[in-house]
């Protein structure tokens, strides 16, 4: 079940502090949990105004982008870049070797 009263407060925060956003989604994909990231890209949406004005901006029906970000959603890369778009976002690439290892 979810907890609306906590969706809300992250809402909020995310609001308050758009880099702390930034910060644990990156944490959550080092970590590469998707139902952790779905969690708070849904909280995130509300955040940026709600799903339909997060659908909107990224061309993707509202009833798409609640069944990219429910608990069996599997965001496609376009719809990612997409979403995170709408939110001022994007994902990048960044190495994990040590600074001697070749690429």
């Amino acid at each position: 079940m979810r907890d609306r009263a906590h969706d809300e407060a992250m809402a909020e925060m995310f609001r308050e502090d758009p880099a702390y956003a930034v910060q644990l989604l990156n944490s959550i994909l080092e970590e590469g949990d998707q139902s952790e990231l779905l969690i708070t890209l849904r909280q995130m949406a509300k955040a940026f105004g709600g799903v339909p004005t997060v659908a909107e901006t990224a061309h993707l029906s509202t009833t798409q982008l609640y069944r990219t970000l429910s608990p069996e959603g599997n965001p496609v890369l376009s719809s990612l870049s997409a979403i995170l778009k709408a939110m001022g976002l994007r994902l990048a690439v960044q190495s994990v070797r040590t600074p001697h290892a070749h690429v």
